[in-house]
């Protein structure tokens, strides 16, 4: 067999593991160019909470989003769509709150359309206590969206604030 031939015959076998290749490269860039997308999209949405500005929760969250708080106690479980969320987690606390949570991030990571957030929230409540919690969420994105959610929380710090805060003092 001549040296053209056998030179024609590898590139024909080799083409596969090279198309396969390319095609790996490529999805790697694309994941790469989404995770930081989404990083960058959820880093904007924290520094917005933190300056006070933007709904975090209606800016970030689907509105069919299934957010999961894992642990045990009342608050503790799966909500089914934003306002079920906020209707029986979010809006119970903040009522207990002087003023809404202050967010510092620690830290994000993301691939692909997860993107993990470690950070921690301050906040005074209605009684005039400390309110402190360090949070990671785990958010599955989806055009910008957050479809899916799964929180890490001190429970008894939050549990606390709705045990020793009437709804009422905040409102007063």
């Amino acid at each position: 067999m001549s040296n053209r031939r056998f030179a024609n015959r590898l590139k024909l076998a080799l083409l596969p593991f090279i198309a396969t290749s390319l095609w790996i490269s490529a999805t790697f860039a694309q994941d790469s160019a989404t995770a930081e997308r989404n990083r960058a999209f959820i880093e904007k949405a924290f520094e917005q909470w933190a300056a006070g500005t933007g709904s975090f929760f209606q800016d970030v969250l689907a509105p069919d989003v299934t957010w999961t708080i894992k642990g045990s106690g009342p608050a503790a479980g799966t909500y089914h769509g934003r306002e079920d969320f906020l209707e029986r987690a979010v809006k119970p606390f903040a009522e207990r709150l002087a003023a809404p949570i202050v967010p510092t991030v620690r830290d994000i990571w993301a691939d692909g359309n997860d993107v993990v957030v470690h950070w921690d929230g301050v906040a005074t409540a209605a009684d005039g206590q400390p309110y402190g919690n360090s949070y990671v969420w785990i958010l599955r994105m989806a055009d910008r969206q957050a479809k899916e959610v799964i929180a890490f929380l001190d429970l008894a710090a939050y549990d606390e604030v709705l045990r020793r805060v009437a709804p009422s003092a905040a409102e007063g």
